[in-house]
């Protein structure tokens, strides 16, 4: 995410690094950059006027010119007026109500709305620790009711049925009653969409709204559909008050004009960004976090609150012991790591919330490719235990058999054990208290072993 607008303005604000005096002339110039940068990522225009304005009003006053390194000064003006313009800090959802607490979904069709509706009831799950209901309402498109069903079961949500031939404020209210009966902590309604803002949509979600009384109005958009997003959701905040906006598709959208241009234009929230296709893509959208990615400084705190998610303590410690006590690192530990970074959302998800990407040489993101890690777990589960063990005893025959029981070549069987070979050697560093040895020496790079 904001790849296009990371690298330009990483260029842009890379010459006043260090700067010992900054002149009218070359702000202006930096202020320029920056605004061109904004207009290509698809921010709205008058947004990028206030916070041009904005900045330049800091850049010229003593906060940047009296300063000892007035080109960091600005660098830090730039990332605070990012924040601001995104909302200071997370926004958490409202959930103090008498339970059920009701959270409406609404939407465009095609926005992820079904999809979001299945990835907040986990988040809620896992993160809140709350019991979900979640219902549809959506008795026009054709098997909308089926795939809330089926995403549910994948979430452990609580599915509400309903059928197309009900009335959509009747199945809402029916929900409702059962939500209450079950002593469900809160139910999320899945409304209909359509392809563009019409009367009769805006007039039956504004009936559900009546009905349910929710405690979060919830608008769900397509983050590449840039400033049209945020056009699109004051449109609905217009007619239904909106509490909150989701991003979903945010992994795929290079600009960031969306998450740049709602909140201003809205004056609401950006509550989550949905960052991929597994039901446990969601992020709470954290504006500070957000602006230190834009500005190519990662985003450590929310890798953190992952690894405490998603990574198997127990493993981790499991290997920790190994390695300290000196015994090998091997394939079944390799493939471990793989799985777990698997979960972390693979290498290209790390890599935007790893400070210092930015020093990585020219086309690295693009080589990386998930589908090597699902091709080197693979080869692996091709071994046997004791191969696994004793990579060292793979030979020519070996070989063969593990890339025909893999369904891969012999190059790349070679490949992996090249890439095993890294990695050994990068633990064997690490077991002799060399970490920082190491990371000095990458300078930026990729370590070694990285399965691209």
């Amino acid at each position: 995410m904001f790849d296009n607008l990371s690298e330009r303005l990483a260029r842009t604000l890379k010459n006043l690094r260090g700067q010992g005096r900054l002149t009218e002339e070359n702000i202006k110039d930096t202020l320029r950059e920056v605004r061109m940068a904004l207009l290509e990522a698809d921010v709205a225009l008058p947004v990028v006027r206030d916070f041009i304005a904005r900045v330049r009003e800091r850049a010229v006053g003593k906060e940047v010119m009296t300063s000892l390194s007035p080109g960091q000064a600005l660098i830090k003006v730039v990332q605070q007026e990012l924040i601001s313009l995104m909302g200071e800090a997370n926004d958490a959802l409202n959930l103090a109500a008498t339970p059920p607490a009701v959270i409406l979904m609404a939407g465009l069709q095609g926005s992820g709305k079904t999809t979001t509706t299945g990835k907040l009831a986990r988040w809620l799950k896992e993160r809140q620790n709350r019991s979900v209901m979640v219902v549809s309402t959506d008795v026009y498109r054709p098997a909308a009711i089926q795939q809330l069903e089926t995403v549910a079961a994948q979430v452990g949500a609580v599915f509400f049925p309903s059928e197309s031939s009900q009335k959509p404020v009747a199945i809402a209210r029916a929900a409702l009653q059962e939500a209450r009966t079950q002593f469900v902590d809160v139910l999320i309604v899945d409304t209909a969409g359509r392809l563009h803002v019409d009367s009769e949509m805006m007039d039956e979600v504004k009936r559900l709204h009546e009905a349910l009384n929710p405690v979060e109005t919830l608008f769900v958009v397509d983050s590449m559909t840039g400033q049209d997003a945020a056009n699109t959701a004051r449109a609905f905040d217009e007619q239904l008050a909106l509490t909150g906006v989701i991003l979903t598709k945010a992994d795929g959208d290079a600009r960031g004009g969306a998450a740049l241009s709602i909140r201003q234009i809205t004056g609401k929230p950006i509550k989550f960004l949905g960052v991929g296709e597994k039901n446990s893509a969601l992020e709470p959208f954290h504006p500070d976090r957000v602006a230190s990615r834009i500005l190519g400084m990662g985003d450590v705190l929310s890798l953190i609150e992952e690894v405490e998610q998603k990574v198997d303590k127990a493993e981790a410690q499991k290997l920790a012991r190994k390695i300290k006590k000196g015994r090998g690192f091997d394939l079944e530990d390799f493939r471990s790591q793989l799985q777990q970074m698997k979960k972390m959302g693979g290498i290209a998800g790390m890599l935007d919330k790893l400070p210092g990407m930015g020093n990585l040489p020219s086309g690295v993101k693009e080589k990386v490719n998930e589908g090597d890690m699902v091709r080197l777990e693979a080869i692996i589960n091709s071994m046997t235990p004791l191969e696994r063990r004793r990579p060292e005893i793979i030979k020519g025959s070996r070989k063969r058999r593990i890339a025909m029981g893999s369904g891969t070549r012999i190059q790349d069987v070679n490949r992996l054990l090249k890439q095993f070979r890294q990695m050994q050697k990068m633990m064997k560093k690490m077991s002799g208290g060399g970490v920082a040895k190491m990371m000095r020496g990458l300078k930026g790079r990729m370590p070694p072993g990285m399965p691209f």
